[in-house]
Parts: C-alpha cells; structure tokens; sequence
C-alpha cells in the first residue's frame, strides 16, 4: 500500500520537535534565510527524519506508532541531552512531550510568542554578535523571564547606544543562567 504524501504543516516546528522559529539560520536578514525545516529546500536535504516522515506521510516523529521503539529517534533524543548543532537542542525532550500532549497548534502558539520576544531581543540589544545567544534564551528561559528580562533591560537601557544595550542584556542574561542554572551556549 502506497503511504499519502507528508503533510507539510507547522513549517516551522521540525519533524523532531525542535523550533525553527528559535533557530539562528531562521532568523537571517539574507538570501540563504531558512525558511524552516519543513520547507521545500530544507526537505530535500539530508536529515534523516524527513526520509522517514516522507516515507510514513507524518509531520512529526513523536507522532509515529514506532516512536516508542525507534533507534534513531532514541539516540537523537539521547544526544540532544548532551550535544547541540548550530541551533539549542537543550528543550527537544520537552518540546516532544509538549506535542504530545496538548498538539501542535499549542505548542506553535507558544513558538510565536517567544519567536516575538526573540525579535524585539534582536532588534533592540543585538549588536551584530549576540543573534546565537539570543536564540538560545529564547529556547531555554520560561517566557515569564522573557519577559520580565526585556521590560528591565529596557529601563536601564533608555538612550544607550546599540553596544551599551547588548553589554546590559548579556550582564541580565548571565545573572539570570547563573540563578537558575541555565546554560546561555551551545554544547559542543
């Protein structure tokens, strides 16, 4: 029997999981932007995971009756709790069980909000350096923090210029990570 092809909704939530919207390569001003793991370019690239969906029609891995017993979905789970790529896997597990509990239109509710954070981050305290560093706070921190973060680097940051701005938001961020336990870089 021939499987229906992949949908291809939530262009932006990974077939693992992960949020394109919290992704450095998404949140390019240039040609070579990624317009999310689910788009066109992206689906003919080499992952894995597309190869399966594809071939099972399914958006997401964590949906699959074989999600429980699959070796790869294992072992990526299992290196996401250590290791990054260029985007922060720090959450992946609690993405996944996010999925699937409450769905995905939940959980990409919850990806735009902090997609809108992490865009007035980069707009307002980005200096040129920081883009990384503010994806991953954005992946890592609650909202809450997110917000509370903003509203208090914005009021000591009022008529600052663009590098003072960033030097406020990184001193913010690090105390938080350092309260929390947080870790603000990707694990090599």
């Amino acid at each position: 029997m021939v499987k229906p092809p992949m949908k291809r909704s939530f262009i932006e939530i990974g077939v693992c999981g992960l949020s394109c919207r919290l992704c450095p390569a998404y949140n390019m001003e240039t040609k070579s932007k990624c317009e999310g793991c689910k788009s066109e370019y992206r689906m003919s690239a080499a992952c894995p995971f597309h190869n399966c969906v594809k071939k099972k029609g399914m958006d997401f891995c964590g949906s699959c009756h074989e999600n429980t017993t699959c070796a790869r979905w294992r072992k990526h789970k299992e290196l996401s709790r250590q290791h990054d790529s260029f985007v922060c896997y720090q959450k992946l597990e609690d993405n996944i069980a996010s999925i699937q509990k409450n769905g995905m239109e939940e959980f990409e509710k919850q990806q735009k909000a902090r997609e809108e954070l992490l865009r007035v981050l980069l707009a307002e305290f980005n200096e040129g350096r920081s883009k990384t560093l503010y994806c991953i706070a954005a992946t890592v921190l609650q909202l809450d923090e997110l917000e509370s973060l903003l509203d208090k680097a914005r009021a000591e940051s009022k008529g600052l210029d663009i590098e003072a701005k960033s030097e406020i938001m990184h001193s913010l961020l690090n105390e938080i990570a350092k309260d929390r336990s947080y870790l603000l870089k990707l694990r090599k």
